[in-house]
């Protein structure tokens, strides 16, 4: 499917990428929980992680979707880690600090990557939250590695529920617009607006090329044979993926708790009180 992609294509210039950057900085500078910036090295190259929370708390990676970075958990890393050791990837391949690279999704080497950050942060099983292009690592990684997982959480995700595409139409339109245009594309993709988020996802999607191949669906028998309690998260009216189908797939998982917010597009916010009653909450699968 998808092969690995430089830097020099993910972005439209450097000029922007530069722009990108230097955003994101500031966002992280103005991070809302004391945080050590860490950098792992992969046979992808380098992976950026940011970490807070109590050293000796239970890991806990969360992985955000494709177009963005650790800055879409900055409302939930204060509550996360008051009981985590809350480690947060950027993605490769993405506008973050890791490396520009993409691997191809129909392989296992997003999982291999996981296991060589596991491993460089000396975490042996963790608690995976993954949003979006996130979702699908962190279910991949849970499929493929299941004894390195201990609970999934996953929001608005990909691999599951068919995989829509009326939303392109009407947002390549809206780009065409200028920064107006731009801004309206990103709100209706997300599904979000007057997010604190939305202006910088703006110019991210201004001066960033997303990945844009369909991602591989995960088959029944690998969402049975999930062994962790899981806990998905879906909004009703996402226009990337069917979420009536998520719902029906994974409302069938043995463990698995399925909640859709009606009205709600693919950004699924305002959440992070349920995703950390999921995480501490005893189950009879433990």
């Amino acid at each position: 499917m998808g092969s690995q992609m430089d830097g020099a294509k993910i972005y439209k210039s450097e000029r922007g990428r530069l722009a990108i950057q230097r955003a994101y900085r500031d966002l992280l500078d103005d991070w809302p929980v004391p945080a050590m910036r860490r950098t792992v090295e992969t046979s992808l190259g380098s992976t950026f992680v940011l970490e807070s929370g109590p050293a000796d708390a239970p890991p806990l990676v969360l992985l955000h979707g494709s177009g963005t970075n650790t800055a879409m958990w900055r409302a939930e890393v204060p509550e996360l880690s008051q009981r985590f050791r809350v480690l947060v990837l950027d993605l490769p391949g993405e506008p973050g600090g890791s490396a520009q690279v993409r691997p191809p999704l129909d392989s296992d080497a997003h999982s291999r990557w996981l296991d060589e950050v596991f491993g460089g942060l000396g975490v042996r099983q963790a608690a995976l939250v993954g949003a979006s292009l996130g979702a699908w690592v962190a279910l991949d990684h849970a499929v493929r590695r299941p004894n390195r997982v201990s609970r999934l959480v996953l929001l608005c995700p990909a691999g599951v529920g068919r995989q829509t595409y009326g939303w392109l139409l009407p947002v390549i339109l809206l780009r065409l617009l200028g920064p107006r245009g731009r801004r309206r594309a990103v709100a209706r993709v997300a599904g979000v607006d007057g997010s604190p988020l939305l202006d910088y996802l703006a110019e991210i999607y201004r001066e960033f090329r997303p990945r844009t191949e369909r991602l591989p669906v995960f088959s029944d028998e690998h969402l049975a044979g999930l062994p962790m309690p899981v806990l998905a998260i879906a909004g009703e009216r996402d226009s990337m993926f069917d979420t009536a189908d998520t719902a029906r797939r994974l409302g069938t998982v043995p463990g698995a708790t399925v909640h859709v917010l009606p009205g709600v597009g693919h950004s699924v916010l305002g959440q992070v009180q349920r995703v950390s009653a999921f995480l501490v909450m005893k189950s009879t699968m433990e």
